[in-house]
């Protein structure tokens, strides 16, 4: 027996004293049965890995229970809805044994599972039926979050082409949706692995400087911290301190946006007092501990928040202050109770367990907004997409109707949107707004605090430009819908219109031919086509014309060429089927033609890197993984993402950016240069040093063949004497 095998069996083991916990007598006994029935069927063993599915639902089973502190009715839909797939059990049989709860989460699941694929573009309408199947029912989004944070955490054993598709689905997807339902550490931990498959240099120039500086930092935080329990023992309260270091994919964000050095961060932990209250008893005590706190060390007052009076949407509920420590620090202090914790770091799940949760209807609210969308089918499948994408909004304010209402809206969001907060036809009719009194646009963008009244108009309708600056989902999805309805009153205008122009000048209509005739005109969709005859900013009589025009043409052709030859049709279908395999990976070589791609100028990739191809309306741009813009790409655009990679001997050379920083002194630039020059495939283009406070930064631009000329150069230039660091930039 292999070790893989027995830690497969000792998995199990695990899995079935949880199942066991969670279950009643009579419904284990059917579990047991099935599962004994499914592997004998072998209908886990996908041919790639021992027992392949059970256990990454093991895996995922334990992430559920352990850290999701989801109880049976999620571990049964889990553990049923394989077999069930595969029809080991029938779905009336689920409901019969388990009940109708337990069915309903196989129904999600086995949804899911039927229109997920590795190879379907998140462009794809498949890929709006997978969201829809989310809003449904909230439970399978956690579970399907926990099934992709056990699948990120045995990445290492899985292919790269498995990796860059499985990074680009968390950025897209599910990092996001681990945050708007509020699970906080699940997204930390898959953005920090995210930031390892694609960033692995900056993931462990991270991880080694949080190891080297742990000492120090405990150090400075039992100082911070013992004055503040001196004066919490005379309280009274029950509470618990705890330091905590900001993950890794933070701290990266903040050494690429602001530009500095790792020593530079002041904010690199943040302390927690965690209090054991009763509701009724928690707010006033988190108030008296940060009164005890920032009677101790003084606060920063901008950098104090709040979300005890107004919790965030998916229920985030905490008080964060800013104090000066020791040494004249910033730290951070983080004070809620045990109840408030724990939904900070099992979000939305915790909801199960505390019921009454104010905030949870907010996330009720935003998943029928999003069935809502999915389910337009006016709208195209980018502009739900992109209305998804807006509903997972970070930032939020706080305004409030004349009557003292609190709506919660995404930073940035305008009067506009506030009506349509309230209600469509408000929206719809919105002319201007009195905000604290004080007279505003429709576009005037809200601040938390503000006060605001709608003024409308009966003859106020929707505005196309509206879509350049609402940026919720409900106002961008009911300004299309009114806007398309008014388009197809003008399209019905329009086609009569034509129809009656044709007939009295007896000309059939042939519909390919007008098609034809659409697209050759350069119009995207048969619609825009009738809006511009209805606005009569294409003239009916010229269009009757170039149709008659393009008839003529076609009915010549078909006569010169009777047949189609059966040979071409062949070949040409067997090039498409050869381009649609082509998609699914891009290799890069010199040979490479027929593919319009460009090595991206903003990462200047070079042979050897870990890459990906962006499709863009300039073709294929080929960028590093580790590409300052990766993370944005993945994020907002990962429909578009080509997994990619080098083949073949490379004779080229590539530009290289290479950033020196060291002890200041005059042989500096000669000995960079010596070692440069003796570096063979290696020329230098040019080298640019500034000095500043005994301190050299140096810029040096150099042409090499592929990565490992490259990390040998980089090597050789460390070992000269007063370089302290040596890095690649962009």
């Amino acid at each position: 027996m292999t070790a893989r095998t027995r830690n497969t069996i000792s998995l199990y083991k695990r899995l079935f004293g949880i199942v066991q916990q969670n279950t009643t007598a009579e419904e284990l006994v059917h579990v047991r049965h099935i599962i004994k029935k499914s592997l004998a069927a072998k209908i886990y063993n996908d041919g790639k890995s021992e027992f392949s599915e059970i256990k990454l639902t093991a895996e995922t089973i334990l992430v559920i229970v352990e850290e999701l502190n989801l109880k049976g009715t999620s571990i049964l839909g889990l553990l049923l809805f394989y077999p069930t797939a595969k029809g080991i059990i029938t779905r009336q049989e689920v409901d019969k044994l388990f009940g109708a709860d337990i069915a309903t989460i196989v129904d999600g699941l086995t949804e899911v599972r039927k229109l997920e694929s590795r190879h379907t573009a998140l462009k794809s309408e498949n890929f709006i039926n997978l969201l829809l199947s989310f809003a449904k029912d909230v439970r399978v989004i956690l579970i399907m979050v926990a099934s992709r944070l056990a699948l990120i955490r045995e990445a290492s054993e899985r292919d790269e082409q498995f990796r860059l598709s499985l990074c680009v689905e968390l950025s897209y997807l599910y990092i996001p949706l681990a945050h708007k339902t509020g699970l906080y550490k699940i997204k930390s931990e898959m953005e920090d692995l995210y930031l390892k498959y694609t960033d692995r240099d900056s993931f462990d120039y991270i991880s080694r400087k949080i190891n080297e500086t742990k000492e120090s930092r405990d150090k400075y935080i039992a100082e911070f911290i013992a004055p503040i329990k001196d004066r919490l023992k005379k309280t009274g309260l029950k509470y618990e301190i705890k330091g905590r270091t900001k993950s890794i994919f933070s701290i990266n964000n903040k050494l690429k946006k602001q530009k500095i050095e790792f020593e530079a961060i002041y904010d690199l932990f943040a302390i927690r007092i965690v209090l054991d209250s009763t509701p009724e008893r928690e707010k006033a005590e988190c108030w008296q501990i940060y009164s005890e706190v920032t009677d101790l060390y003084q606060p920063n007052p901008k950098r104090m928040k709040d979300w005890l009076s107004v919790p965030k949407s998916n229920g985030y509920e905490s008080l964060h202050t800013t104090v000066m420590g020791p040494g004249s620090r910033w730290v951070e202090v983080q004070i809620r109770t045990q109840r408030m914790d724990e939904i900070a770091e099992r979000g939305l799940a915790a909801h199960w367990r505390y019921k009454g949760v104010k905030s949870q209807s907010n996330l009720d609210d935003w998943l029928n907004t999003l069935r809502e969308t999915l389910e337009n089918n006016n709208l195209q499948t980018e502009e739900k997409l992109q209305d998804f994408k807006l509903g997972l909004y970070d930032e939020e304010i706080y305004v409030f109707t004349p009557k003292g209402e609190l709506h919660k809206l995404p930073k940035g969001a305008t009067v506009l949107d506030f009506a349509f907060s309230i209600h469509s036809k408000l929206g719809a009719t919105c002319v201007s707004g009195k905000v604290n009194d004080r007279n505003e646009s429709i576009r005037y963008k809200l601040k938390s605090g503000d006060i605001v009244e709608v003024l409308t108009s009966s003859v106020q309708s929707p505005k196309r430009d509206w879509l350049s600056f609402v940026v919720t989902s409900k106002a961008r999805n009911k300004i299309r819908q009114s806007l398309k309805e008014e388009a197809n009153k003008q399209v019905d205008i329009a086609k009569e219109l034509l129809k009656r122009r044709m007939k009295n000048r007896k000309i059939d209509e042939d519909e390919a031919i007008l098609m034809r005739l659409i697209k050759k005109l350069g119009f995207k969709t048969v619609t825009d086509f009738y809006v511009h005859i209805a606005d009569e900013s294409l003239d009916v009589n010229n269009v009757i014309d170039q149709y008659l025009e393009l008839e003529k043409k076609e009915t010549e052709i078909h006569d010169k060429h009777e047949t189609v030859s059966a040979d071409n049709f062949v070949i040409q279908n067997n090039q498409d089927e050869y381009d649609n395999r082509a998609t699914d990976e891009l290799i890069i070589d010199q040979n490479l033609t027929g593919v319009d791609y460009k090595l991206a100028k903003c990462c200047n990739p070079i042979y050897g890197d870990e890459i990906f191809g962006f499709v863009s309306t300039q073709g294929i741009k080929i960028h590093r993984k580790s590409c300052p813009n990766a993370h944005d790409m993945f994020s907002r655009f990962g429909y578009r993402i080509i997994p990619a990679r080098w083949t073949g001997k490379q004779g080229s050379q590539y530009p290289v950016n290479l950033r020196i920083i060291g002890n200041d002194d005059i042989s500096i630039v000669t000995n960079l240069s010596s070692i440069i020059s003796k570096e063979n495939g290696v020329s230098l283009r040019s080298i640019n040093i500034d000095s500043n406070d005994g301190l050299f930064h140096g810029n040096v631009t150099v042409m090499l063949t592929d990565t490992n000329v490259l990390n040998g150069l980089m090597k050789k230039l460390r070992t000269v004497k007063g370089v302290k660091q040596v890095l690649r930039v962009n």
